[in-house]
């Protein structure tokens, strides 16, 4: 009768730990590129001063506002080290080049 019981739950666990594995394999493309999107958004939010500002001695023209808040919903919300990594890779691209081009907000 624990035989039995035993190979049940065996079976039980084996199919919620395959479950979790397609589950996390496999993620909607429609989920992945809203994903992009919002992350390229945030990327390219940049808090522009007009006069630059100095701070502790450095003259500071622009702060990567977008950049901070996308690597901390990144690090929150994504469980994947694998695409953590891509997130973060390009939030930072997108962060240097938005840095260049007249966009984000200007005080």
């Amino acid at each position: 009768m624990k035989l039995m019981m035993k190979k049940q739950t065996a079976k039980k666990q084996s199919k919620t730990k395959q479950k979790r594995f397609h589950e996390r394999i496999f993620e909607s493309d429609s989920t992945y590129f809203l994903k992009l999107v919002v992350v390229v958004l945030l990327g390219t939010l940049w808090l522009k001063f007009s006069h630059p500002v100095s701070w502790l001695g450095f003259r500071v023209g622009a702060f990567p506002l977008g950049v901070l808040i996308g690597f901390l919903i990144v690090r929150a919300f994504e469980h994947h080290q694998d695409d953590r990594k891509i997130w973060y890779a390009v939030l930072l691209i997108v962060g240097v080049i938005s840095f260049f081009v007249p966009a984000g907000i200007i005080i």
